[in-house]
């Protein structure tokens, strides 16, 4: 699944992933999330200083919703108009009290505001 680069003395530099591999599978509230390696940005492909990263989904653009009607979230997405803390900057939905982790950086969204109608 993976492989190991080293420089010409054998030292170990990192892990290398080729973006398509899989790289965990995610079983939440009665749904499945196959993750793979890849790319957020097209740019980052072509830069020799960037590997690979596990790649979420994207929620905003693609909705996922419990049985239950509770939205799926990533921790590092932008907070939504219910955000509840200290917004900043730099929040994110992982700065949410609505926030509830599941795992990795998957979670789901609490919030009543956000639910969809069932």
């Amino acid at each position: 699944m993976y492989k190991s680069n080293s420089d010409k003395d054998g030292v170990t530099l990192g892990t290398m992933h080729r973006e398509g591999e899989l790289y965990k599978e995610i079983s939440a509230h009665g749904r499945v999330f196959r993750l793979y390696y890849g790319y957020y940005e097209e740019n980052d492909r072509y830069s020799k200083f960037n590997e690979p990263v596990e790649l979420y989904p994207d929620f905003i653009k693609n909705p996922v919703y419990t049985d239950e009607g509770v939205p799926f979230a990533t921790a590092m997405q932008d907070p939504c108009q219910f955000f509840k803390g200290k917004r900043d900057e730099d929040s994110t939905c992982y700065h949410c009290s609505y926030y509830n982790k599941c795992e990795e950086l998957l979670g789901i969204c609490t919030c009543t505001g956000n639910r969809k109608a069932h």
